[in-house]
């Protein structure tokens, strides 16, 4: 994750928090049929996790992870050094012109993508840095993403208590279905051969679990917010959550998510 524009991200936060993401990416990773000599970029590396899992399985190949958070890029590069993961680096790049020719067999992003806007310039990116015959895999927030927490925090946004600090507040994320992508694939020449929405539950153990997932990724609402009020409001969000979808018998708040998979090749 982590290509987010202006956002500032607590790389060390987001590394305590993002279990989730990371179970997701393993699942994605599985999808690859990586043989092992290939280039890859990934694309929102974050902290680094994801990309050092995919340097394991090329040991004859590269992986280079991208992201545009400077915090996230200097975690990355101190948890995962050149001197012991020689084919792993990590770059400062905007997914939307992320400067590469023709270097990469595969194209990677996993959680990401969502808070990018613009996808048509990203594809048009990626395609310029894939080898021919290269491919992608993307998996990103979709069509009705975690529509209930988010009713939650329209709600507070919108209540007296918070509504001074949310004038003119525009939803950060872009969740968009599988019908837009084989045109803004083939616009940016790639070749589409799957994109389909897929439900995922994201499982956090209680108030406090779901609380460090808000702390982590709700920045464009808490930093609106004087930083002596942000944690009242973030416990607020999950407390709310939790009254309107109460945990189950292991003490675990479970909010549905969806999440969109796109698979394409370079024409």
């Amino acid at each position: 994750m982590g290509s987010a524009g202006s956002v500032r991200w607590d790389a060390e936060e987001y590394a305590r928090n993002s279990g989730a993401q990371q179970g997701w990416a393993r699942e994605l990773i599985r999808k690859l049929d990586i043989e092992g000599h290939e280039s890859v970029l990934d694309i929102g590396c974050g902290d680094g996790k994801v990309s050092a899992e995919l340097a394991r399985l090329v040991p004859g190949g590269e992986v280079v992870g991208v992201d545009s958070s400077e915090d996230m890029i200097e975690l990355a590069r101190a948890a995962f050094p050149p001197a012991t993961h020689g084919n792993l680096s990590f770059i400062l790049r905007d997914a939307r012109d992320l400067g590469f020719e023709e270097r990469f067999d595969i194209a990677f992003s996993n959680a990401t993508l969502h808070w990018v806007k613009d996808h048509r310039a990203v594809l048009q990116s990626v395609c310029q840095a894939l080898k021919p015959r290269g491919r992608l895999l993307f998996q990103l927030g979709g069509r009705g993403n975690g529509e209930a927490i988010f009713d939650v925090a329209r709600a507070m946004i919108e209540s007296p208590r918070w509504c001074e600090f949310f004038q003119d507040f525009e939803f950060p994320w872009s969740f968009y279905g599988p019908e837009y992508y084989d045109t803004w694939c083939s616009a940016a020449g790639l070749s589409l051969w799957r994109a389909e929405l897929l439900p995922r539950d994201m499982v956090q153990h209680g108030i406090e679990g779901l609380s460090g997932w808000i702390r982590t990724t709700w920045m464009p609402y808490t930093a609106r917010l004087p930083v002596e009020r942000r944690e009242e409001f973030i416990r607020e969000a999950a407390s709310r959550y939790a009254l309107l979808h109460p945990a189950d018998a292991r003490g675990d708040l479970v909010v549905e998510m969806v999440r969109l998979e796109i698979e394409a090749a370079k024409a």
